[in-house]
């Protein structure tokens, strides 16, 4: 998203005295555009997520031993009272962090790491699968 913000131009060549005369009577703007930068949500509420995950990496995280989360189409109100390791095996999920209106996107493939105190709406849209596991601080 960019605007245009309207500046005096500065002229080097003036010295500060003369360019008090010169702008009284000669006033000439230029125009300057400003983004505005947003950050992504993953690093506003801290929340990792590694995207198309190889099946090494699984293994080292053993995520066939985690336990099976499933749903069907649906909303739910969701907060941490840990960090959750979840990797995405189905579907995919919209999660709209408390008080935002922008949101997360996940789908299969995904190990995402939600950490301890973050709520959030999560969004199904049809069948969704995930393999969760609870962590302690400090667990990687």
């Amino acid at each position: 998203m960019a605007s245009t913000i309207m500046a005096p131009m500065l002229t080097s060549s003036l010295s500060a005295r003369k360019y008090k005369r010169f702008t009284a009577t000669h006033t000439h703007y230029q125009p300057i555009r400003a983004m505005r930068v947003e950050k992504p949500l993953e690093e506003l509420y801290n929340v990792k997520v590694e995207r198309k995950v190889p099946k090494e990496r699984l293994a080292q995280l053993n995520v066939s031993r985690w336990s099976i989360w499933k749903t069907g189409k649906c909303k739910l109100p969701w907060d941490w009272q840990v960090d959750q390791l979840v990797y995405v095996e189905e579907g995919e999920v919209r999660v709209v962090p408390e008080g935002s209106e922008r949101y997360m996107r996940f789908v299969a493939g995904d190990l995402v790491r939600y950490p301890k105190w973050f709520e959030a709406d999560l969004f199904f849209n049809d069948f969704y699968q995930e393999r969760y596991s609870f962590r302690a601080y400090g667990d990687d």
